[in-house]
């Protein structure tokens, strides 16, 4: 039996996922069990979506509350609520549109501003779905606006 070395220093009980994956998928697995008993109830994503900012390391709560900020303001129509324990907005359809991911999430370097398939941010026959960020600049706020614009144009 062969092992696979992970130079990361995250922890595993088992091989393949570490425990922060698998805890991102069982919070995910919980989500789709509340939505399956007749839907989570706007207000309830909303809280649940507040709450795990309100967990984040300083640095991420602030990019979280702050990309918060914009995609209520620019695009009300999409649903708050929290995806893989994600903050994350959503389409009328349910489909997520975009989400951030904490750098404390999986102790990476930098946090994630991330794009769905239901996205409409193409570009020719290739672009980026996820942009890493370390601090949210005034100039970067004002990005990510354009990028939530178009994503649900």
């Amino acid at each position: 039996m062969t092992t696979n070395k992970k130079t990361s220093t995250k922890t595993t009980s088992a091989p393949g996922f570490t425990d922060e994956e698998r805890a991102a998928m069982k919070e995910r697995a919980e989500e789709l069990k509340a939505s399956g008993r007749g839907g989570a109830k706007k207000a309830d994503n909303l809280k649940a979506l507040l709450a795990k900012i309100d967990e984040m390391g300083d640095s991420d709560r602030v990019m979280a509350e702050r990309i918060h900020a914009i995609v209520t303001r620019v695009v009300p129509d999409l649903e708050a609520k929290t995806w893989y324990g994600m903050p994350a907005y959503a389409d009328k359809a349910g489909k997520v549109v975009c989400f951030f991911k904490a750098a404390g999430k999986f102790d990476d370097r930098y946090a994630t501003l991330g794009f769905e398939a239901a996205a409409n941010i193409d570009e020719g026959s290739m672009w980026p779905t996820s942009y890493a960020l370390t601090e949210l600049t005034d100039a970067d706020a004002a990005r990510v606006e354009e990028l939530v614009k178009r994503a649900v144009s």
